[in-house]
This record gives C-alpha cells, sequence and structure tokens, in this order.
C-alpha cells in the first residue's frame, strides 16, 4: 500500500509518472479503484487536459482510476476520507487520539463496510498508513 510498495504497484507509479510527469510515491487500492495521491497543486496538471491523462490510465490498466489530493495532517483527514469513499457519504467523521470514527448512518454503513467487510478492512490499511490511527464505522 503506501508504506510499502510491491511491484505492481511500482509499475502503476512508474505509469502515473510517464503520463502525468508528476513523481508521486502514494498509490493504493479501494473499492477495485486505483487511487492516486498528489499535492493539491498538481491535480489540475495530473488529471490533463479535460480528464485525457486520468483516460488515458484508465484505458491503459482496465480499471478506474482516482487523483486525490496529499492530506496534510489529521486535520485534513475528513475532507481525504471523504474523497476516498466518494460517492458514499457520512454524517460525521470523530477523532480522538487513539483512532478516527466514522458516524455513517444506517443507510450508508452497508456501502462503507462492504461485503465480507473487504471495504472496511481497506479502508483501515489506509487510515493506518496515512495517520497512523486506527478506523472504526458506527
Amino acid at each position: 500500500m503506501v508504506n510499502t510498495i510491491d511491484m505492481q504497484g511500482l509499475r502503476h507509479l512508474n505509469l502515473f509518472r510517464k503520463i502525468t510527469n508528476i513523481q508521486t510515491r502514494y498509490c493504493f487500492l479501494y473499492n477495485e479503484i486505483l487511487m492516486f495521491c498528489v499535492p493539491r497543486a498538481d491535480i489540475p496538471q495530473a488529471l490533463g487536459k479535460n480528464g485525457e491523462n486520468l483516460r488515458k490510465m484508465s484505458d491503459i490498466l482496465r480499471r478506474r482510476v482516482r487523483i486525490i489530493s496529499i492530506p496534510k495532517g489529521i486535520e485534513n483527514s475528513k475532507q481525504f476520507i471523504q474523497s476516498v469513499i466518494a460517492p458514499v457519504t457520512f454524517k460525521e467523521i470523530e477523532i480522538t487520539p487513539t483512532e478516527i470514527i466514522v458516524n455513517a448512518g444506517s443507510e450508508n454503513k452497508a456501502a462503507l463496510l462492504g461485503r465480507n467487510k473487504r471495504r472496511i478492512n481497506e479502508m483501515k490499511v489506509i487510515v493506518k498508513d496515512f495517520f497512523k490511527l486506527d478506523y472504526k464505522i458506527i
């Protein structure tokens, strides 16, 4: 994921750099969508004119690709989590010293959990890598 890069992740990062001319080391998979994190100022360059770079990468990799901004710290965690789980929304987020608790509400909780808790496990790894905190849905 983020802290350790496997061979497939390295290939994805190299393709991203060749297409967008932006160097990043943040690439992860959530809900079968490949996500790249770049600084907020570089997002327009990463997307390309009319989303051309995004479409090109999606065609080459044959999977959905999303580009989001790198969180600057725990204060950006709400925006970061929202951009990862979009289009699913949550009611509120509570940050404690040891964990991030997302109040999803009854209708979106199932979408955040996923079948066999797959999405929540993916998100736990992502939150642990970026913020060094646990992730919980209520």
